[in-house]
């Protein structure tokens, strides 16, 4: 088992998810099975990680209110250490989730998310002397308010000795920044994890190992999610590792990328190959994709 502590740094939120029995009919009603959970996808990531044991804490923000309440409660429970600020003048984050069997579409409102500082990411650091590793949510770079929470983590981590992570986080944002402003904030970082379509905005429309080789400029090793089609892991020492897809019977794919990162992170901090991390993130990926929500069932 994984030793030593991950600090998560992210979005904590409230998943409506809405699972479309058929397409949307616009303008008019559509059926769907509905229902509210924790969500975020630094929470997910959290969650899934103390799943498998491995000892976390989310740095994170909500609102001080029911949600934010019942968010931290719940994570608390699944094992998750939460050194989460409550904003009583902000609510807590809510993201409304369209999805069919194999996509998902998110409306999302930051809320308290927004509000996370660097002097709450300094604090968990300081809290957590057996921190080995620090994972960060890309959104929290993609949002100009708390992009400096952002920064201050990965630069803090580095100042400790430890490894850092980045998820890219959401295609649509990427574009809002560039791909050259988004590299600069992730320099130097261990792992840089991308779906197939923030790797087409960080790196253009180029093949999976191509995108990583050419990413590998600004982090040390990539992985690219392919979704059903696997994942290839990229790194400095032009080792390409490529690992197909798990079978599942896809219900909801929200927090699949989660998960996997979750997988792959314990596997690697335990000192898994490229091979390995790959076949466990997949593991916990398909996992998450036969479910409804984001986060392990109890």
């Amino acid at each position: 088992m994984t030793a030593g502590r991950v600090l998560v740094v992210g979005d904590l939120i409230t998943d409506v998810v809405a699972v479309l029995a058929g397409p949307v009919a616009t303008g008019s009603d559509a059926p769907a099975a509905i229902r509210f959970s924790g969500g975020g996808q630094a929470a997910n990531t959290a969650a899934w990680l103390a799943a498998q044991g491995v000892s976390v804490t989310l740095v994170g923000a909500v609102g001080d209110d029911g949600q934010g309440r019942e968010r931290v409660v719940e994570l608390e429970r699944a094992g998750v250490d939460c050194a989460v600020t409550r904003h009583p003048e902000h609510a807590t984050g809510t993201v409304i989730v369209l999805a069919t069997a194999g996509e998902r579409t998110m409306i999302t409102e930051r809320g308290a998310n927004l509000r996370l500082a660097p002097a709450d990411v300094d604090a968990a650091l300081a809290a957590a002397p057996d921190a080995r590793h620090l994972h960060l949510s890309g959104y929290t770079l993609l949002d100009a308010e708390s992009r400096p929470a952002g920064l201050r983590a990965l630069a803090a981590a580095r100042e400790r000795g430890l490894t850092t992570s980045v998820d890219a986080a959401s295609a649509a944002p990427l574009r809002r920044v560039g791909a050259a402003a988004f590299l600069s904030w992730v320099r130097g970082v261990d792992l840089l994890l991308v779906n197939a379509d923030e790797a087409t905005v960080l790196a253009g429309g180029l093949d999976p190992a191509a995108q990583g080789r050419a990413l590998s400029a600004s982090a040390r090793r990539i992985v690219v999610k392919q979704g059903a089609a696997g994942a290839v892991w990229v790194d400095r020492d032009a080792t390409v590792a490529v690992a197909p897809a798990r079978r599942a019977a896809v219900v909801d794919v929200t927090g699949a990328g989660d998960a996997f990162a979750a997988g792959l992170l314990a596997a690697w901090l335990d000192g898994a190959g490229p091979e390995v991390a790959l076949a466990r993130a997949g593991d916990l990926g398909a996992l998450a994709v036969s479910q409804v929500g984001a986060r392990p069932n109890p």
